[in-house]
Order: C-alpha cells, then sequence, then structure tokens
C-alpha cells in the first residue's frame, strides 16, 4: 500500500457488545489500529445514524452516544472522549457540493457504529473523528457517488471508515446461537457481495445488490448495507482490496470487513 495515501475500511460491527469482549473480530479490529498509518482524523459512515438529509458532526467534542438498551451497565458508561474537527466537517461539506450538508453542532456525537470499532483500533481516542449520516431517502447509487467524492480525502490523511453489516437481518438471528449455521440466503448474499467487490462492471454491482432476494432478506432494511458503498467508493479501481476478516454471526449477522489500498 502507498503509505502517502490512507486506506478506506468498512467494518462489520456486530453486537455492541464486541466493546466488552476480546474475539476473533475485535482482535483484527485491533491489529488494524496498529498496522494502518496513523490517520490525521477519522471520517465515519456508521448505519446508525440515519436521517432525513445528509448532516456532518461539526463540534470540537463529539459526545459517546450509546445508542442501544438491554446491555451491561459497563457498556452504558463507557466513554470514547475523541475530539472532533470542525475543519474536516468543512471540508466534507465542501467536497460534496451541490449536496447540502447540514453541520450539526449540537445534537448528535459518534454512535455505536463508530466508537465501538475505533476504542479497538485507536483505545487512546488520540484521533479526531467526524461522522458523515446516511440519508435514508436516497436511492443506493447516491452514496455510492458520496463516497467518490471523498476519496480525496485519503490523500490528505484522513482515514475513511464505513461501520455496518453486510447481512444485518435482526428478525432472523439466533441470537443464542453465535456459532449458529448461516442462513443459506446469508451465506448467498455474503458471497456475492465477496465476489463483487472489484468487479469493473458499469454501473458497479453492490449498487443494486440489494434488488436480489437474498440481498432483501439479508436486509430488510438498507442502513447497514449502505456504508459499504462509501467505502467502495472511495476505491480507484487500481490498488488492492482485502477482506481483513469474515464470518457470520447468529445465522444473519455478516462480520465482514473489507479494506481499500
Amino acid at each position: 500500500m502507498n503509505i502517502s495515501r490512507m486506506p478506506a475500511l468498512f467494518v462489520g460491527h456486530g453486537s455492541p457488545m464486541n466493546v466488552l469482549e476480546e474475539n476473533r473480530y475485535t482482535n483484527v479490529w485491533r491489529e488494524l489500529g496498529e498496522r494502518l498509518p496513523v490517520p490525521r482524523a477519522i471520517l465515519a459512515i456508521s448505519a446508525h445514524w440515519y436521517t432525513n438529509g445528509t448532516a456532518v458532526t461539526a463540534m470540537t467534542q463529539p459526545k459517546t452516544i450509546h445508542d442501544f438498551r438491554g446491555f451491561p451497565q459497563e457498556l452504558h458508561e463507557t466513554q470514547y472522549p475523541a475530539k472532533g474537527s470542525p475543519e474536516l466537517a468543512a471540508l466534507v461539506q465542501e467536497m460534496l457540493e451541490p449536496v447540502e450538508v447540514y453541520a450539526d453542532r449540537h445534537q448528535w456525537g459518534l454512535d455505536h457504529g463508530t466508537w465501538g470499532i475505533l476504542i479497538k483500533m485507536y483505545p487512546q481516542a488520540n484521533i479526531p473523528v467526524v461522522q458523515l449520516s446516511i440519508d435514508d431517502a436516497k436511492p443506493a447509487t447516491y452514496h455510492y457517488e458520496l463516497g467518490k467524492k471523498l476519496a480525496a480525502l485519503r490523500d490528505e490523511g484522513v482515514l475513511i471508515l464505513g461501520s455496518g453489516n453486510v447481512v444485518h437481518n435482526l428478525h432472523a438471528m439466533k441470537r443464542q446461537e453465535h456459532n449458529a449455521e448461516p442462513y443459506p440466503w446469508a451465506e448467498a448474499f455474503n458471497h456475492y457481495v465477496c465476489d463483487n467487490l472489484t468487479s469493473y462492471e458499469q454501473p458497479y454491482p453492490l449498487i443494486h445488490a440489494l434488488d436480489r432476494e437474498d440481498g432483501l432478506l439479508s436486509n430488510p432494511s438498507p442502513e447497514h448495507f449502505l456504508p459499504l458503498l462509501y467505502v467502495m467508493g472511495a476505491w480507484d479501481r487500481k490498488e488492492a482490496v482485502s477482506i481483513p476478516i469474515d464470518g457470520i454471526e447468529s445465522g444473519s449477522l455478516s462480520m465482514l470487513s473489507v479494506q481499500v489500498g
């Protein structure tokens, strides 16, 4: 990898309990933090900030959002005190023109889709983090094109981090069976995504992945899949694309991670 350019990374974040646990997924996240060049800042696109319109966090000190219920008190008390970057937020707004991007200076912060990964990758919380929301009214093409527009940030030392799950069907999950056999449709869709990451077809096939029957079964709603399109939009179609780790938990929760560059 060209060390002058930061990679782009999609991480299957899975359960919030990964914050408290050490497992084969969190071990890889930690290794990524140790192995990759240290970013100047991080732009995160999390499945858990799904909004009407596009927004970016623009505060100097984003709060740690505990956007989950029914988990141990220790998890609810965990903080990730990374600073924000109003400068990066303003640059994102400029790069995405003519899309109107709202600068959120008070309401949001870092949700567990972001800090739940970064607390393993960069536990010292010493890298500024900005979040970009996912517009719930826009088609998949829109999100892929935003990823293309943001790709130049990688040359400025910014790590683009997408956080979601390629397969995310909570209704079908076998919650008490982490090692349950994946549903056939979950496994088929996960394989389809892996097989098409580096496709040169036009249009890029993953843009329409959720039109497939197994795609819809794997994602009854699209927000956990869409962060991948930002990361793949930032791919220059020349550099390597790798899979740091893969796996399906509880039958219908993909933990696939993808590294561009």
